[in-house]
């Protein structure tokens, strides 16, 4: 019986050493499409912190990795984690989503943050819960992102003027087609 519980354990040693030589990708991307996210929101500093403290780890294509990410078998969980989190909505393709695609992801965020389904449990552990005040002002943030993009301000409305020299040259064509 020893011997088969000391042979179990060098199993389970070798494929532990095996894996830590078996790495799964990085989410290492550029910082500018997460850029490009909080301009196009036009988000405010305090937003930006909580969402770099509690969602672009696993929600864009920038994630900052602690020094226990390198120890199998936690770093082919986070690897899925955070695959599987960008599916769900990935900060980083903002730009590529349809605008009904856009509200539908706020939409789903104030939904995970309200039934503290998001951060996920073992994020936490390490990382700290969202606080109710943070997440208080991301949900109102959300919110008011979502009814200004239903109700655009008037003054925003691209209203085109004709331009006045293309049309003064084409009147200019016409009068000397004339003679």
């Amino acid at each position: 019986m020893l011997t088969k519980i000391k042979n179990i354990f060098i199993v389970l040693l070798l494929v532990l050493i095996v894996t830590q030589f078996l790495r799964p990708e990085k989410n290492r991307g550029s910082y500018d499409t997460i850029a490009s996210f909080e301009e196009a929101t036009a988000m405010p500093e305090e937003v930006k912190t909580i969402l770099q403290n509690n969602c672009y780890d696993c929600h864009s294509n920038t994630t900052r990795y602690p020094w226990f990410m390198e120890v199998s078998p936690v770093t082919h969980y986070m690897a899925y984690q955070i695959e599987d989190g960008k599916k769900h909505f990935n900060i980083s393709a903002w730009e590529s989503y349809t605008d009904t695609e856009k509200d539908h992801k706020l939409e789903e965020l104030i939904g995970e943050i309200e039934y503290k389904k998001m951060p996920l449990k073992p994020y936490t552990w390490i990382h700290g819960e969202l606080s109710g005040s943070d997440a208080k002002t991301l949900i109102g943030w959300v919110k008011e992102l979502r009814e200004k993009a239903k109700n655009p301000p008037v003054d925003s409305i691209n209203v085109q003027n004709p331009d006045s020299t293309v049309v003064d040259s084409l009147q200019k064509q016409r009068v000397s087609a004339v003679y």
